[in-house]
Order: C-alpha cells, then sequence, then structure tokens
C-alpha cells in the first residue's frame, strides 16, 4: 500500500502501462499458488546450512522465526486462497528466509496499525505492500506534517505506482485525479490512495471545483465491494492490485483502469531504526536472491517484471 507525501505526477507510461494489466496476473491465475510463508522453515534444521544465519541478531537465530506484520488481504501482493497464505511479499520473504535460516511467519492486521504494532515489538518487520518515504522514516503523521514517533528504516524490494479503476463502461471521463473533483472515490484507509484523495480534495476546492467525497475502508477488498455495488465513482489503488481486481472481479467485468498511474515509489521492508542488525541481514539477503536469480524468479512468476528492482537499498524512498 502505497504512501506518499509529495505529489509527484510523473506516469509510468513506458514501464508500468494499463495495457500490462493483463501481464501482470494473467500468470496469477494460471500459478495456483501454494502457501509461502510456511515454507521458509530453515530455522533450527537448516540453519548451519543457510549462508546468511551469523548476519542476524542472536535472538532471532534463537528464535528460528522474523515475526511479519501484514495486511493480508491484498492480493497479488499478499492474500489468502483456500486459507493459504500467497502472493508476491510472501514469495520474497521465503527466499529471504532460505538464505538467512529463519522462518518468515505472517501476522495479519490492518495496515494502518501496522507500523504501532512494529514499534511495540509485536512484530520484528511489517512487509505489506508499504511504500518507503522520508515522512514514514522520519515518524511524520501524513495529515498534520508533525513528528508522530520515531520513524522506520526500510529495505525497499518493489517498485509500484497508483491507479484509478471505475465500473466497467462507467468511467465518467475520468482519466486522472483532477478529473475527480466534485466525485466519489474508496480507498484503502492509510495508503497513498487515501493520502492523495485529501490532496486532490483541497486543491479542487481551492480551484472551486467541488471536493472529492472521500471513503476510507480498512481494506482493499471493502473498497472494490463499495465500487462493485454502485457506491462511487471511482477506487483508487497500487497498479497491481488495481490490475488484479480489474482481471478477477465478474470474470474480468466488474472493472476497467483508466489513465495512467501516478506515485512510483519503492515498496520497502520496515524495521524499527533501533534493530540495525536485523536491517543490515535483510539487506544482505535481499542482494543475495537477487545475485542468484530467486528475485527475477519469483517477479517473473507474478507477471510483475516492470516493478523489479536490480539491487538492495535502504531507505531509498523520497
Amino acid at each position: 500500500m502505497t504512501a506518499s507525501f509529495t505529489r509527484r505526477r510523473a506516469t509510468l507510461k513506458s514501464r508500468m502501462a494499463t495495457a500490462g494489466a493483463v501481464a501482470v496476473v494473467g500468470a496469477l491465475l494460471l500459478t495456483g499458488c501454494g502457501d509461502q510463508t510456511n515454507k521458509a522453515q530453515s530455522g533450527s534444521g537448516n540453519a548451519s546450512k543457510a549462508p546468511l544465519f551469523s548476519t542476524l541478531p542472536k535472538d532471532i537465530q534463537n528464535a528460528g522465526v522474523i515475526e511479519v506484520g501484514s495486511d493480508i488481504n491484498y492480493p497479488p501482493v499478499e492474500f489468502k486462497k483456500g486459507g493459504q497464505v500467497m502472493g508476491i511479499d510472501p514469495d520474497i520473504a521465503d527466499a529471504l528466509g532460505k538464505a538467512l535460516g529463519v522462518e518468515f511467519k505472517f501476522n495479519n492486521s490492518t495496515f494502518d496499525a501496522l507500523l504501532a504494532g512494529l514499534r511495540s515489538k509485536r512484530y520484528d518487520i511489517a512487509m505489506s505492500a508499504m511504500t518507503d518515504n522520508k515522512g514514514r522514516q522520519e515518524g511524520i503523521d501524513p495529515d498534520t506534517g508533525k513528528k508522530a514517533g520515531k520513524g522506520v528504516d526500510f529495505v525497499d524490494y518493489f517498485t509500484a505506482g497508483v491507479s484509478i479503476y471505475t465500473k466497467k463502461g462507467e468511467t465518467q471521463g475520468i482519466k486522472t485525479w483532477d478529473d475527480l473533483c466534485g466525485k466519489k472515490i474508496v480507498v484503502q484507509r492509510g495508503t497513498v490512495s487515501h493520502d492523495l484523495g485529501k490532496a486532490q480534495s483541497k486543491k479542487c476546492e481551492k480551484d472551486d471545483k467541488g471536493k472529492i467525497k472521500i471513503e476510507a475502508f480498512a481494506n482493499d477488498t471493502e473498497a472494490q465491494t463499495r465500487l462493485r455495488g454502485g457506491g462511487a465513482d471511482a477506487a483508487a489503488s497500487d497498479f497491481p492490485v488495481a490490475a488484479y481486481a480489474v482481471k478477477t472481479s465478474g470474470g474480468g467485468n466488474d472493472f476497467e483502469i483508466t489513465g495512467e498511474q501516478v506515485e512510483a515509489a519503492p515498496y520497502g521492508i520496515a524495521v524499527n531504526k533501533d534493530n540495525t542488525e536485523l536491517r543490515d541481514a535483510l539487506k544482505q539477503a535481499f542482494a543475495f536472491i537477487i545475485a542468484n536469480g530467486d528475485y527475477d524468479k519469483i517477479i517473473a512468476k507474478w507477471g510483475v517484471k516492470d516493478g523489479a528492482v536490480t539491487k538492495a537499498v535502504v531507505n531509498g524512498g523520497k
């Protein structure tokens, strides 16, 4: 779930065009995808064989587990199917777990509660399509612009923008965020779509075009249900999620993406700032799975090659 505090209107025409939506999800419907969250079982039995086990903090070495906070209702990034947790994030976590010799155990939560859970040490990391940006790095509240906490560090692993989508055949001429003035949108609470909607609504009012009515939900599935039922003019979410909804909902007959995506930014694994040893271990592990080809295989499996990164970076978000 992307979040941003600086409007960057650059689109991704060459990188992740709407036509790529079919590619994003075509593979998803064919893979079947088993549960990836419980496969990084190298913790105790195979720890000695894991190349990066020694880089982990001692408490995690002893536990054999990294506790992950995640909103497991954001397909195709993380979601449940037949009781199994799957998606881009769980697959990447599985590969990291093999390199580190520990299990990544996903714990479900609402997205807007993840950083609080991380700060309270309920989780070791948060991995949930969370955008790395300066606001989160510095603990800035997006509504007030004031410091609200210590902030977190990010190990970046993917790049995505935000897309607007509507009911199929009912675009109402909506192609950009400016076209949403005077209309109603549905979003997931605490995401970039929510932040963009609030910022755009202020701009609309300033330009005397009518504010945007925003209805924010605990998860993206609820927002889609509202749009599907005719309770809004449009919805907004991260491009891979919007593309998945367009492809799968109602057999592809419910929604359509309108216009270009905006706000391209990195997804990052969030780690408390005082846990630098774990942060650096994750960075090394991510560099390892890039080098050995595991990362590229995962990205190809989910059909999201345009969002791939080529190196391990800490706090690359702006």
